[in-house]
Formats: C-alpha cells, sequence, structure tokens
C-alpha cells in the first residue's frame, strides 16, 4: 500500500507553480468528442482522472498522445457510443460524456458515475436539461441512455446552478438546432474555460461566468488550440500549505480573481498576502485567528477549499464555524484531523473547530480527494510524523503534490508498494 510519510514542523519557503485545472480540463477532454480533427490541448496535468477520461476516449475509438505537459486528441475516428461501466465507475466526470456523445450522435449509454464518496450528486439536472432540448432517457439496471436524433434548441432553467449539468447541456446543445439559453448557470470559470475551447473549435457560445449562457446550433465544429486555466483549488491549497506552516510561498500561473474566496479569508485570519497579476504570496507571522466560512456555489467560498481550510483552522486561535452547503457527507477528514489532536465538533452541516496549540503526527487515511489534502497540510505543520494512506485519491486531483513540496522545503516522501 502507498503511504505519504511527513515529518512535520517545517516552514515552507519558495516559490510553487500551479498546473492546469483538473476541473476544467476534465470537460474539455469529453468536448473533443464534438470535434473534427486534431484538439491540442495545452497544461494538462497528470491526474489520475485525466487518465481515465482519456481511457474512456481511446475505447471510444480515439486517437491520444501526450508530449510534455501537451495533449494531443483526434477524434474524427469514433466507432462507439456507449461507455463501459467499468469506466464509468472509476470517477465522477465521466458523466460528462453524456451531452457530447448525445450531440455527435443522437444517442449516448453510459452507467451511473462512481467518484469520490462526499455525498448525492444525482444527474437529475442533467437528464432534465438535455430532455428540455428534445432527448428521449430511459434510465434502467444503473444505465442511462439518452436518444435524440435532432436536439432543438430551447430555453433550459436549471433549479440549482448545477456545473456538471451546465456543462453538459452546454455541450449536447451544441449540434443543436437553433438557439438554446441556460438560465441560473454555474458561473465557474472552469465553465468559461470549456466555452473558450468550444468557440476555439468553431462553436458559437457567450455569457459563461454569467448567469444565462447562450448556444447557437452548429453544423460542425473542427480542430483547435487551448491552453488550460490555473487550477484554482490547487493554488488555494498552496496558499493554505504556505499559511499553516507558518511559511513564505509563492504560489504562481494563478488567476488571482479565481482565489479571492480563499485570499479573503486567510488576510482574515491575519495572514500577509500579496497579489499581483499571475501570482500570490503568503506569509504567516505568529498565531493565525479563527474565521467563519461558508461553502457556496462561486464565486463563494469553493466546497473543494473546505476540507483543506478547515485543517488551517485547527490551529488558528478562537472558534472557528464551518457551513458546508453543497454536499452532505464532506467532513469524512475530521475523524482523522482529531487523531491528530485537533478539536472539531460536528453537528449537521456545520462544523465547529476549536483552535489548538499544535498537532501531532498519527497515522491517518485519506478517505476522498480533499481530505486527502487536508492531511498533508495538517502533517505539514503538525509536530513529529504523520502518514497518510489511501494516498491515491490525492492522485485524482494533485499533480505531484509530494515532489512541489520538497522544493519547497518540506520534509515529505512517498513510498509506493
Amino acid at each position: 500500500m502507498d503511504r505519504i510519510i511527513i515529518k512535520g514542523g517545517r516552514p515552507l519557503m519558495g516559490a510553487v507553480r500551479v498546473s492546469g485545472a483538473k476541473n476544467a480540463v476534465l470537460p474539455i477532454i469529453a468536448a473533443t468528442l464534438l470535434c473534427q480533427g486534431e484538439c491540442v490541448i495545452q497544461d494538462v496535468p497528470r491526474l489520475k482522472d485525466v487518465q481515465v477520461m482519456l481511457a474512456v476516449l481511446e475505447h471510444l475509438g480515439a486517437t491520444v498522445s501526450w508530449e510534455g505537459d501537451v495533449l494531443r486528441v483526434d477524434t474524427s475516428v469514433i466507432n462507439s457510443n456507449e461507455v463501459s461501466e467499468e469506466l464509468m465507475r472509476e470517477m465522477r466526470a465521466s458523466n460528462l460524456f453524456l451531452g457530447p456523445l448525445l450531440g455527435r450522435f443522437g444517442r449516448a449509454r453510459i452507467s451511473h458515475p462512481g467518484g469520490c464518496n462526499i455525498g448525492s450528486r444525482p444527474m437529475d439536472l442533467h437528464l432534465k436539461g438535455i430532455q428540455i432540448l428534445g432527448a428521449r432517457i430511459l434510465d434502467h439496471h444503473g444505465y442511462i441512455t439518452a436518444e435524440a436524433p435532432d436536439l432543438v434548441g430551447r430555453d433550459v432553467h436549471l433549479d440549482f446552478p448545477s456545473v456538471g449539468a451546465t456543462e453538459n447541456i452546454m455541450m449536447a446543445a451544441v449540434f443543436a438546432q437553433g438557439t438554446t439559453l441556460i438560465h441560473n448557470a454555474a458561473k465557474e470559470p472552469e465553465i468559461v474555460d470549456l466555452q473558450n475551447f468550444l468557440n476555439n473549435a468553431g462553436a458559437s457560445i457567450k455569457g459563461a461566468g454569467t448567469g444565462t449562457i447562450r448556444i447557437e446550433g452548429m453544423a460542425r465544429l473542427g480542430n483547435c488550440r487551448h491552453q488550460v486555466i490555473p487550477d484554482r483549488i490547487e493554488a488555494g491549497t498552496h496558499l493554505v500549505a504556505g499559511a499553516i506552516t507558518g511559511g513564505d510561498v509563492t504560489v504562481t500561473n494563478v488567476i488571482p480573481e479565481h482565489v479571492e474566496p480563499v485570499i479573503a479569508k486567510l488576510r482574515e485570519a491575519g495572514v500577509e498576502v500579496t497579489v499581483k497579476d499571475d501570482s500570490v504570496r503568503v506569509r504567516a507571522r505568529g498565531r493565525t485567528q479563527a474565521v467563519d466560512i461558508k461553502t457556496m456555489p462561486y464565486p463563494g467560498f469553493p466546497t473543494d477549499m473546505q476540507a483543506p481550510f478547515l485543517a488551517f483552522l485547527c490551529l488558528c486561535e478562537g472558534t472557528s464555524v464551518v457551513h458546508e452547503t453543497i454536499f452532505e457527507d464532506r467532513f469524512k477528514h475530521v475523524p482523522e484531523l482529531r487523531r491528530m489532536g485537533a478539536s472539531v465538533k460536528i453537528e449537521g452541516q456545520t462544523a465547529i473547530v476549536r483552535g489548538m496549540a499544535y498537532l501531532g503526527g498519527a497515522t491517518v487515511q485519506a478517505t476522498d480527494l480533499r481530505a486527502g489534502a487536508a492531511l498533508v497540510l495538517a502533517g505539514l505543520a503538525a509536530e513529529n510524523t504523520t502518514v497518510i494512506e489511501q494516498p491515491l485519491h490525492i492522485d485524482r486531483g494533485y499533480d505531484d503534490l509530494v515532489g512541489k513540496y520538497q522544493k519547497l522545503g518540506a520534509m515529505i516522501t512517498r513510498e509506493r508498494d
């Protein structure tokens, strides 16, 4: 079994570059199914989730190749509109193939997706949206089949600004006849990046980043070249890593606007934050102060940063209150942090964190992706040695996290089985 071993208590110092955004590149990979010709995607992180998405493309008949962090995908020849159950169960984002397969072939068949067990993430909004565009849905024996020989652009009103539903409906609507309007659309930067990719290939989409997205149906898309935006969750994790260790860390290749909620909370806690055009520097001097956070859809505080930030709050002076409003089962890192001496009480969707003077090293388990990141940060700040088991979850969202923190001076290693 793989393990991450950390000898904590050392302030992180130096600069760290953020990789391309996982949550941007995954829908972009799915969207290549809508293109005729080769798509060149730059700054693609080497993540387990990316590998699974590419395995799905190859299963469908696409040609895939890597050169450094540049990914080349040719979907000119696709010989299937069905994604195998084995691949679907590997990750949640595999459901993003529903929209582009339906848009390209008029039919798509996928099984219900897997992914981190952080709460209920139903596909109701995805299916409702493509039904409005004219698709017939059959959900039977764990498989979803969507059929629509001719999708038609219509107004789609989402009950909740779901990121995945917004992306799936966008991709399905690219070839729909007429105009599609998605109301109450998700506003995340990754939605904007998907729009930019599709427009680079010849689509006509406007409004991503706002509550209403307009898609004009096209006959076909061609090839394109696109650079993925920096990963705002990785950037936020590095900023918190600098703060929790009392270090001095400059995070580069970042869009500061995308991490503004994290910056604001770090400043409120007493961390010195310096923002430049494409970098953010954190310096922590003395003990930080407790703050309250509440996860919200973008531009609010991101749910994916809740676990890493909660680890930071465990060492802040005073009592913090953390409200999780997106997922109902996203406090699985709390029992593991308690093993390290954290004082955290869970009441429904709220965590009450009483800051401690120090954390102690322990053997803990990464139960999911962001929980794993939280334990890494806690281990970096803790006294003595922390051992994190099941670190493969961390590989789903962070490209070489151990290597990056080694370069910042952390005593962190990975033992591979």
